[in-house]
């Protein structure tokens, strides 16, 4: 290959030896192949015409394939160092495609392609060529080293111990892999510890929400999982609900539960359609009444009740107020109650409830 150097001096020309002497400055030295720092990202033949022979000399398709997947290598180490990785990674691959005879430069190529792929985030796909590098030579230590560090990246501390001890075999005092051999089994433990913790959690919170349906179906309650149209449809009973289905929580975060003394606690949102209000209690007690919650939440009028009829004894909504709170003879919505509260006799709740079931407060 000397010979292609003397060429490549030759494109320099005169200035290759003094050029200082010629005058000739540095951005015009940078157009000359011998003197550029980078190879461009593209080359256009009409333009750079020496460039464009070289590249085609250089990878002349009738050279040997071991000759041409040495100068892909080379290539992608070029484009490497300048941590250029993608353009790295497409030098290497056409190294490859030469399907040369020599297993060692193949490893190599496979090694430094994974490298690449690495930097670029690339784990699995870096985990393949360290694999396929180390079929080629099982003694290759930079793909063994690489392997152990893809699986650390993807988390399978196992299969990175397994890598390092494979690599240890081959030399015991290998820093890297003594490294991390001890960070992989320190991970591996914690998360095995996590995993356990997270089991006890989830058949903890399992047997609550078993406790919890059952109660619900003890108290005749219909649950609707998702709000639909329509509710004739829904069975009456809760034999069709999955725990893995049912979603207690609503936009707050808050959601049903049992208390300490078995008593179910209801998140309740209370609607104003008349002027686009609402208000929510996060835990309404299932012996509570409706008017009870009123009476405190309407014992200031709101800002919104210019008229200031919005008076607790001058309700009207869908149920009974003054019976504790049975949500037995209605569909439960996601988890979560929605009350309609309107002004009594007023323009608005006629024109509303035309045709519905009314339930006037009464204390």
């Amino acid at each position: 290959m000397e010979w292609l150097w003397w060429l490549l001096a030759s494109w320099a020309g005169p200035f290759s030896i003094y050029p200082a002497k010629r005058g000739v400055f540095p951005q015009e030295l940078e157009a000359i192949p011998m003197f550029m720092k980078r190879c461009p990202a593209e080359i256009d033949a009409a333009r750079q015409p020496d460039l464009a022979c070289l590249q085609s000399l250089l990878f002349d398709e009738e050279q040997e394939p071991a000759e041409l997947a040495k100068m892909y290598k080379n290539e992608g180490n070029e484009y490497f160092r300048e941590k250029d990785y993608g353009r790295a990674v497409v030098s290497y691959s056409e190294g490859l495609k030469k399907k040369c005879e020599d297993a060692e430069l193949n490893a190599v190529l496979h090694t430094n392609r994974g490298a690449a792929h690495f930097h670029l985030g690339n784990y699995r796909s870096a985990l393949n060529d360290a694999i396929q590098a180390k079929k080629l030579k099982p003694t290759h230590l930079k793909a063994i080293i690489r392997g152990a560090l893809c699986h650390m990246e993807l988390k399978n501390f196992s299969e990175a111990i397994a890598w390092c001890e494979e690599g240890l075999r081959i030399d015991s005092k290998e820093k890297k892999l003594v490294e991390m051999r001890a960070k992989a089994d320190k991970l591996k433990r914690a998360a095995e510890r996590d995993a356990r913790k997270a089991k006890v959690i989830e058949k903890k919170e399992q047997g609550q929400k078993e406790t919890l349906l059952a109660a619900i179906k003890e108290r005749n309650i219909k649950l609707v999982l998702e709000p639909s149209n329509e509710e004739e449809d829904i069975s009456d009973g809760l034999a069709e609900i999955s725990l893995d289905g049912f979603h207690s929580h609503n936009a707050t975060g808050a959601k049903v539960h049992l208390d300490a003394d078995g008593n179910l606690n209801w998140p309740v949102l209370f609607l104003y359609p008349e002027h686009e209000q609402t208000d929510f209690i996060e835990a309404f007690h299932e012996n509570s009444r409706f008017i009870d919650h009123l009476t405190v939440m309407f014992a200031e009028l709101p800002p919104w009740d210019l008229e200031r009829k919005y008076l607790p004894g001058n309700l009207e909504m869908q149920g009974n107020p003054s019976a504790p709170f049975n949500l037995c003879r209605y569909f439960v919505k996601a988890g979560t109650p929605t009350v309609l509260a309107f002004v009594k006799r007023s323009p608005f709740s006629k024109k509303y409830f035309t045709g519905r079931k009314v339930h006037r407060l009464r204390r």
